[in-house]
């Protein structure tokens, strides 16, 4: 087997050793000035920016425990939101929220908005548009959505809420979490 050795700086030597297979193998090395990164190397990690498609930039976790109620028909912002700044514009942002409703008897609606535009609402598709618990019943809103913000600026995310049939309903009041997720594009 091939090797090169290189004297160090001050002292010690570094072997490059040629691996034991047929035919070549080229190892390009950067023009740039850098430290080679190592699996498993203390103290060094991948630029965010190398990752590949796919590889999870930033996790952060966001709580709220306001609570809100209405009889309104129409969507309305409850006030539960959290605040997310991605790294990169080209990323997307997987998004989970999980809310407490405990919807009128005649059901209760939500939807997620960023800013004051909605763009996700998990409504049973039968028309009606609202949530599909009809019995006072106190239940999660698994809520997740795969968002596109392109934008490296603080966004906010924001649960807006409505109540069927004019009859009160709400949502929040225990602990109201938002999962943000971003993910390399």
């Amino acid at each position: 087997m091939a090797s090169i050795v290189v004297a160090g700086d001050t002292s010690g030597t570094v072997t490059l050793a040629a691996p034991s297979v047929a035919g070549t193998t080229t190892l390009t090395l950067p023009t740039a000035n850098g430290t080679v990164i190592t699996t498993g190397s203390s103290g060094q990690s991948i630029p965010k920016a190398a990752l590949p498609t796919g590889s999870v930039l930033q996790v952060q976790q966001s709580t709220s425990t306001t609570s809100f109620s209405t009889s309104s028909s129409t969507l309305v912002d409850s006030g539960i939101s959290a605040s997310f700044t991605p790294l990169y514009s080209s990323s997307k942002v997987l998004i989970t929220v999980i809310s407490t409703v405990n919807p009128s008897s005649q059901g209760a609606g939500f939807a997620l908005y960023r800013g004051t535009t909605q763009i996700f609402s998990p409504m049973p598709n039968d028309g009606s548009g609202f949530y599909g618990v009809y019995q006072n019943i106190i239940a999660q809103t698994p809520l997740t959505y795969l968002d596109s913000p392109a934008t490296t600026s603080s966004t906010t995310y924001r649960l807006y809420f409505a109540s069927r049939s004019g009859t009160t309903s709400y949502i929040g009041g225990a602990i109201t979490q938002f999962v943000f997720m971003e993910i390399a594009a």
